[in-house]
């Protein structure tokens, strides 16, 4: 049995999302404020433990004003008082070994093994008296009100006020059955149809039939363990949480062995607390923690005799002396609290994940599933450790492979680490996609992945490449670049290594209100960057491609030069681009003039994906060069090239020769036409070294030169998009292929 689907509605951002699940291990990922949390916290609120309860903030925005038209008298067209509520469906894939264990779950006796639904729903008890109570309240504070001054105004003067103090009196859960063959191929319910009750044809409630096949635990994002023996508040150390486990699932009851080893002995005592941990510690070591040759974990005995019920454990930290003469003392204890916070997370959650399996396993009347939510694991985790605990975290809790016949366990990660990310792969991602619109209609999709295989290579133009091996390219290439591109407001994809270098320092430049959005900046090449379409287009990431013109001459039929003998000034008669972005994706020209005379309209599109997607390509431009009192409009083939012919007195300063640029010296009075053909061929020439000219450009510092006009253009309309959608996170990241040097292209 494996819940293969859910549907949420009204919650939050998460407006209306089908999120489906992965049978093992699914991963959540999106921007910040993308709908992650919400996710996770709406399952506690429908299935957890926990007493957290809904508020009337737990509704969809839009939510707000339907209360308020109710409040002042508008119904539904029938008439009915249709009050918002907030639903969870549920879509479970049910074995023949398992069908016995969700007849309440059936819709009829017809069922031919397609997967069984279940809705929960918050919903008001009373809709109609719901109604009347807020409007007998209404009417008494506006008794109160009568003849008074000022700015004070009795509660509640509408619904929403009415409910952010009465909603969990007036609103309850209801559970409802779900028939598949109402639904749409995207879980949609068909108009007219209404679900049954769960619950109502049988001796127990909708919440016991649920707690029979599910049970939900969450290993929280906020996991406080003390650092020092004083610590406070909600933090803990390992001692008391593994105290806790053993009180829990290790000895229920006084184990006389124990006590007559301790009244003999403490360090027989010792040795029983090892057995007995020994099972999870050896968990721990499939994580490779801590490593060969570093500080081992060891349970020893803080008991007294007389104190034997309220002492318990502590855990140690036990460093071995490898060099230690035989027969003598070869190690040295440490409290837990002298351990980093890294490796207490990760012991700590490996203790949490083998605790809620063994409740899940202990229980009398025990679910066949069991979900478990897992918040941000990467905390105070170093790279290695994140990637391994992904890697290892199904074994930890099924240890053979092998399973339990009729029990399953599933993972719901949520992670901002794109480590994580490159471990796991394309396949459990599920991104979070926040939609830009009016504020109060702001939500948010959710794209499977996983499905992002069949798209690209069904739907891709076979013309354009072959579609498979893009598809490897681009997993390939997401997982040289750790994922970062699923945690950005936008993307910019640039030419190579040299774009890469200075971006931050032209950012600061012409647009620092970028430094305040999270942009992921990938280093793709003018070869590869048209790859990446049918990706941006999936995912709605407002995109700026940064390139290069790369003239060069047509290569005739009969003409065998290499590609590097057919390069060209961009002022050659009848010279094409070999940039396979401009031709294939943006703005599709291949004429050096027709792209040198392209409006900014030409070079920018709107993809109509799940998520309407702004991308604009920047590549150089005919710009206005003076050199000693002679003009001219000129464009660069490369942004080596555009640098020098923008910034050509700076770049021809004798203090500037080593960023490479250099072709002028005091006794040569040259042209400009001259001028600009000399650094077209320095740039092209073998000896030129892009990245040290970016390096020595940065040593300079930001005074002097300007960011080449292309550039600054596409970084200005970037932040103009990101200003209209009011995206902002607090970081630039940067991300390159481990691929050959630019130098080499």
């Amino acid at each position: 049995m494996q819940l293969k689907s859910f549907r949420l509605t009204n919650f939050r951002r998460l407006k209306q999302v089908r999120v489906d699940l992965e049978n093992t291990t699914s991963i959540f990922v999106g921007a910040n404020n993308s709908g992650k949390t919400s996710a996770t916290h709406a399952f506690q609120l429908f299935l957890g433990k926990s007493k957290d309860r809904f508020s009337l903030y737990d509704f969809h925005v839009e939510c707000w004003k339907r209360f308020d038209e109710i409040g002042v008298g508008e119904s539904s067209d029938d008439g009915e008082i249709d009050l918002p509520s907030i639903s969870l469906d549920l879509w479970f894939s049910v074995g023949p070994d398992d069908w016995h264990r969700v007849v309440d779950l059936l819709p009829s006796l017809d069922w031919d093994s397609v997967p069984v639904g279940l809705r929960i729903e918050y919903s008001p008890k009373d809709p109609a008296g719901l109604v009347d109570r807020f409007l007998h309240a209404k009417a008494e504070a506006t008794g109160k009100k009568k003849g008074g001054e000022g700015e004070f105004h009795p509660w509640p003067q509408n619904l929403t006020e009415f409910l952010t103090r009465q909603l969990n009196s007036e609103y309850a859960l209801h559970y409802y059955v779900l028939d598949f063959n109402q639904f749409n191929e995207k879980l949609l319910p068909k108009e007219g149809y209404v679900p049954s009750r769960l619950g109502d044809n049988h001796n127990r409630s909708g919440r016991q039939i649920i707690d029979s096949l599910l049970r939900v635990d969450f290993l929280n994002a906020q996991r406080h363990l003390s650092d020092t023996s004083i610590s406070g508040g909600r933090a803990e150390n390992l001692s008391s949480r593994f105290s806790r486990f053993y009180e829990r699932n290790l000895e229920k009851h006084e184990d006389y062995d124990a006590l007559r080893a301790l009244a003999d002995s403490e360090s027989k005592l010792n040795e029983h607390l090892r057995d007995v941990f020994t099972p999870t510690l050896n968990s721990l070591s499939q994580l490779n923690y801590p490593g060969f040759d570093d500080p081992q974990l060891e349970i020893r005995s803080a008991l007294k005799p007389e104190s034997l019920l309220n002492q318990g454990a502590v855990v140690h930290y036990t460093i071995r002396d490898p060099n230690a003469a035989k027969g003598e003392e070869n190690k040295i204890s440490l409290p837990d609290r002298y351990n980093g916070l890294g490796y207490k997370n990760l012991i700590y959650m490996v203790i949490e994940l083998l605790d809620f399996h063994e409740r899940w396993a202990d229980e009398e009347s025990r679910a066949p599933l069991h979900i478990v939510f897992i918040e941000e694991p990467e905390a105070h985790l170093h790279v290695q450790l994140q990637q391994v605990f992904i890697r290892q975290v199904e074994k930890i809790l099924d240890p053979s492979g092998k399973g339990e016949p009729g029990f399953s366990s599933q993972l719901i990660v949520t992670t901002h680490s794109p480590h994580i990310l490159y471990e796991g792969g394309f396949d459990p991602i599920r991104y979070f996609c926040r939609v830009n619109c009016a504020a109060l209609k702001q939500h948010s999709i959710v794209l499977n992945l996983s499905q992002f295989q069949i798209s690209s290579a069904e739907g891709s133009d076979p013309a354009e490449h072959d579609s498979a091996e893009a598809l490897r390219f681009l997993k390939q290439y997401m997982k040289l670049t750790h994922c970062d591109l699923f945690f950005a407001d936008a993307a910019i994809l640039v030419e190579g290594n040299v774009e890469r270098l200075l971006l931050p320092a032209m950012i600061e430049k012409v647009a620092q209100e970028l430094k305040s959005s999270y942009l992921s900046i990938l280093e793709v090449g003018g070869a590869y960057a048209h790859l990446f379409k049918d990706l941006i287009n999936f995912l709605g990431i407002t995109t700026l491609v940064i390139t290069d013109i790369d003239s060069i001459r047509p290569k005739q039929a009969e003409d065998d030069s290499d590609s590097n003998s057919l390069v060209c000034m961009t002022s050659e008669e009848g010279a094409i681009t070999s940039n396979q972005t401009l031709r294939m994706w943006i703005p599709k020209l291949e004429n050096i003039s027709e792209l040198l005379e392209a409006s900014d309209e030409d070079k920018q599109l709107t993809l109509s994906g799940s998520c309407p997607t702004r991308v604009r390509v920047a590549y150089q431009t005919r710009q206005r060069i003076s050199w000693e009192g002679e003009t001219g409009d000129y464009a660069g083939r490369t942004l080596e090239e555009a640098f020098a012919l923008e910034n050509l007195e700076w770049t021809q300063e004798l203090s500037r020769q080593h960023i490479g640029l250099r072709v002028v010296t005091k006794k040569d009075k040259l042209s400009l036409p001259i001028i600009t053909e000399k650094v077209f061929k320095r740039v092209k020439g073998s000896g030129f070294k892009k990245t040290e000219f970016a390096l020595g450009v940065l040593t300079e510092g930001d005074d002097g030169w300007q960011v080449p006009a292309y550039i600054s253009e596409g970084l200005k309309w970037l932040s103009q998009c990101l200003a209209a959608s009011g995206r902002s996170a607090p970081t630039i990241i940067t991300s390159s292929p481990k691929r050959k040097s630019t130098d080499d292209k």
